[in-house]
C-alpha cells in the first residue's frame, strides 16, 4: 500500500510539472489547429452566409493551379537551396574542427550573427544590395562597367531569395554540426592516428558518419523552413510586385487569400493541406534515414 501510494505520488508530481507545458501547448498549438481545422470545413457565401461544404475547400485547393504553382516553387527551391546552404555549413564545421582554420572563433561568431539578424530586415538590406540602380550591386557592376544582372527579376528572383536565406542560416546550421563533431570521444581520434590515418582519412571515416545524425535533423528543419517560405519574398516582392505575386509561396498565398481576399476558410484549408504536406515529407525524410542507417 506505501509502495503503491509512493507511485501516485510520484506520477501526480510529474503531471503537476508536466501542467504548464501543456497548457501552453494546447493554447498554443492544438486549440489553434483544432479551429483552423473546423473553419476549413465551411464558407462564406454573400447569400446564405457561412454554410457547412465538408470537403469542399479541399477539393477546390487540389485543383488550384496557384497553390500548384506556389508548392513547386518552393520544392524547386527546397531542392537547390537547401543542399547548397548545408554544404557550406558542414564544410565550415570540419574546417573549425579540424584545429587548421586561423581565426575559427571570428568566423564561427561572423557566420552565426546573420542568424541574430530578423528575417526582415536581412531581406530589406538584401533588397538595397540587389538594387540595379542605387544598390551595391549597381555600384560594383558599374564601375566594373558590365550590365547589372537583375537580381530582382523573374529569371533570379528565386536564386536572391536563396541567397538571402542561405546567409541567414549557414551559421546556423555550422553550429549543429560542429556540436556534432565536438561530441566525438577524443579516442578514436587517437586511435585513428596510431592506425595511420590523416587528417582526411579522419574527416571521411569519422567525422562525416558522425553527423548524420545532425544532418537529418538540419534537413528536416530546412524542408519545415523552406515549405513554409514566406519573410523573404513578401519583403522583395515590395519591391518587385510584378515578380513576387500574392500567390508566389503556400503562405504567402494563404495569408493573402485569408487578410487580402477574405477567404478565411479556404485559406484555413490550404494551410491544412500545407502542413499536412510538410510533415509527410518531414517524416519519409527521417524513415529514409533511419533504414539507411540500419542498412549501414
Amino acid at each position: 500500500m506505501t509502495r503503491l501510494s509512493a507511485k501516485t505520488r510520484a506520477t501526480s508530481t510529474a503531471y503537476l510539472f508536466l501542467t504548464p507545458f501543456i497548457v501552453v501547448f494546447a493554447i498554443s498549438i492544438v486549440v489553434p489547429l483544432g479551429y483552423a481545422l473546423w473553419i476549413s470545413f465551411f464558407r462564406k457565401q454573400m447569400i446564405g452566409g457561412t454554410v457547412f461544404v465538408g470537403l469542399g475547400n479541399y477539393l477546390r485547393a487540389l485543383g488550384d493551379t496557384l497553390l500548384h504553382d506556389a508548392v513547386l516553387r518552393v520544392i524547386v527551391f527546397l531542392v537547390l537551396q537547401v543542399p547548397i546552404m548545408l554544404g557550406i555549413a558542414m564544410f565550415v564545421a570540419l574546417a573549425i574542427d579540424s584545429g587548421r582554420l586561423a581565426g575559427s572563433r571570428i568566423v564561427r561568431i561572423g557566420l552565426f550573427l546573420p542568424y541574430a539578424v530578423p528575417a526582415v530586415v536581412a531581406a530589406l538590406m538584401w533588397g538595397y544590395i540587389f538594387g540595379s540602380q542605387f544598390g551595391l550591386a549597381g555600384q560594383v557592376f558599374g564601375s566594373l562597367g558590365i550590365p547589372t544582372p537583375d537580381f530582382l527579376g523573374p529569371n533570379l528572383m528565386l536564386a536572391s531569395v536563396g541567397n538571402v536565406v542561405t546567409w541567414s542560416f549557414v551559421g546556423y546550421n555550422m553550429l549543429i554540426f560542429y556540436a556534432a563533431l565536438r561530441s566525438i570521444p577524443t579516442d578514436i581520434y587517437e586511435a585513428s592516428a596510431i592506425d595511420g590515418a590523416n587528417e582526411w582519412h579522419k574527416a571521411w571515416f569519422i567525422k562525416l558518419p558522425a553527423l548524420r545524425p545532425a544532418l537529418v535533423l538540419a534537413v528536416i528543419f530546412s524542408i519545415i523552413g523552406s515549405l513554409q517560405l514566406f519573410n523573404e519574398p513578401s519583403i522583395l516582392g515590395q519591391l518587385r510586385p510584378s515578380v513576387v505575386t500574392t500567390s508566389w509561396t503556400p503562405n504567402l498565398y494563404a495569408y493573402n487569400l485569408s487578410f487580402t481576399g477574405g477567404q478565411i476558410n479556404y485559406a484555413a484549408a490550404v494551410a491544412m493541406l500545407l502542413g499536412g504536406f510538410t510533415v509527410v515529407v518531414a517524416y519519409v525524410v527521417q524513415l529514409g534515414a533511419a533504414k539507411r542507417g540500419r542498412l549501414i
